[in-house]
């Protein structure tokens, strides 16, 4: 069977089940990242709760011991979870998730995870997914010794781990919401809830991996409706919502206001960082002004990466990083081996809230220094000859390509990157004014309509 390259993503894989992605696709995925993996060692596997998780699941096992590993087992987790099997669990190399995070039911993946060091480390498309791939796609196997499977439960060393970032005996008894939008964390919320002092609602705990209430995805407004409503009807302290994978968490104040990730991460900064200074901060460029001015502001040094997954990931090993973040929500920490998480992101986001005293809504409004747009996506049919035009007409300003066009000025910034599969632009824009910012738009706008 012919394999479609597309599937293979910058920093997993993903594709529509049974057309795409097959058992005989994840099969070949296991056999090609067993033979990828330098290091001797076990290697652990996970799955979310779509209904053919499980099924891909055994077909990426069977790849992997026909190619001489050794697998243990970790059944139904939260991706976090798999970063975590990589790094807990003794003689065990790297990790495969199943999963397509907050992707419709019609879709799955694989994410691939390494142990590096101390470092639980995602598998990229430069970094190793590219040479997974083309090994998955020759088909031509070495014979080996089968290796063997086993089974283990990793779920509550995982709740007491996260548990180790937060003093839950300074909570007070906040009345809060928690949608889990049918995804993994439904699976370990209660467990981890029952060690907290906190009134819980829960919205769509039931692990269902055809999403009938909402797309498991937090950061579109439109799936936080039920949650909001919840929180505003019944007058709660705040809400958190997860993605359907478990490793992304945003929280929504008592107003109903959604926390951007660049607010999110002013947060967790602050909170690491005043007790931690000279520590290094990895954001993206996409990420606003506040957070590397607040890194520096406590005395830590800031460092600006692609948009990516891996690409943050990868930095937080290379940097030795105390934490790591992604607007899209995803927040990593050294303290969990570099990797991201939901839980202990939400966890901290909580813990932080204790410690300043105030409402969510208030460290909302302190961070809020920057007006900003939410992300506007441009179709293009010539997506290098638009960066051009745009790169010619911005020369008035201070231009990089780290990731795509950013042009900075001293009362703001554009950023225009293009979709690694689609034929679209990506804009983001950050001004000291809300006029500026109309002006930055516009400006924009009519080069790429042009």
């Amino acid at each position: 069977m012919e394999i479609d390259k597309s599937i293979f993503k910058s920093y997993d894989i993903r594709g529509e089940v049974g057309v795409q992605l097959t058992n005989e696709v994840a099969e070949r995925v296991g056999r090609g990242f067993a033979e990828w993996l330098k290091a001797e060692g076990t290697v652990a596997v996970g799955w979310d709760m779509r209904p053919d998780s499980l099924e891909l699941a055994n077909a990426v096992i069977k790849g992997l011991t026909e190619q001489g590993r050794n697998v243990i087992s970790v059944g139904l987790i939260p991706s976090d979870v798999a970063c975590f099997a990589c790094m807990y669990l003794d003689g065990v190399v790297a990790s495969a998730m199943i999963t397509a995070s907050h992707n419709p039911g019609k879709d799955n993946g694989i994410k691939l995870y390494t142990r590096q060091g101390k470092y639980a480390v995602g598998v990229s498309l430069e970094e190793g997914l590219g040479a997974i791939r083309d090994l998955a796609i020759a088909n031509q196997w070495g014979t080996h010794e089968p290796g063997s499977v086993t089974e283990q439960n990793i779920n509550d060393p995982w709740i007491s781990h996260a548990l180790t970032f937060v003093s839950p005996e300074t909570w007070p008894n906040y009345h809060i919401a928690i949608d889990a939008g049918n995804g993994m964390y439904g699976a370990l919320g209660a467990d981890l809830e029952a060690k907290l002092p906190l009134q819980v609602d829960q919205l769509y705990y039931e692990l269902d991996g055809t999403f009938p209430n909402h797309v498991a995805n937090p950061k579109i407004p439109e799936n936080l409706k039920d949650l909001i409503t919840k929180i505003k009807t019944e007058h709660l302290d705040f809400g958190v919502a997860f993605d359907g994978d478990g490793d992304r968490a945003v929280m929504v104040d008592e107003k109903g206001r959604m926390l951007p990730g660049t607010i999110m991460m002013a947060i967790i900064t602050n909170y690491l960082l005043k007790d931690h200074p000279n520590e290094t901060v990895i954001y993206n460029v996409v990420t606003g002004r506040v957070v590397p001015e607040l890194v520096e502001k406590l005395g830590g040094k800031a460092i600006r990466e692609k948009v990516g997954h891996t690409y943050i990931q990868e930095d937080m090993a290379k940097y030795d990083a105390i934490f790591g973040g992604e607007t899209s929500g995803h927040f990593f920490f050294r303290d969990n081996y570099g990797a991201d998480s939901g839980m202990i992101g939400a966890l901290i986001g909580i813990q932080a809230l204790v410690d300043s005293g105030k409402k969510l809504s208030e460290l909302y409004d302190e961070y809020n220094i920057y007006p900003t747009i939410d992300e506007i996506n441009f179709e293009v049919e010539n997506k290098d000859a638009v960066l051009e035009r745009i790169k010619t007409d911005f020369a008035d300003g201070e231009i990089d390509t780290l990731d795509g066009i950013s042009v900075s000025y001293p009362y703001g910034w554009i950023n225009v990157r293009p979709s690694n599969t689609e034929p679209i632009l990506r804009l983001n824009v950050e001004a000291n004014t809300q006029k500026q910012l109309d002006e930055l738009v516009n400006r924009v706008k009519s080069i790429i309509k042009t």
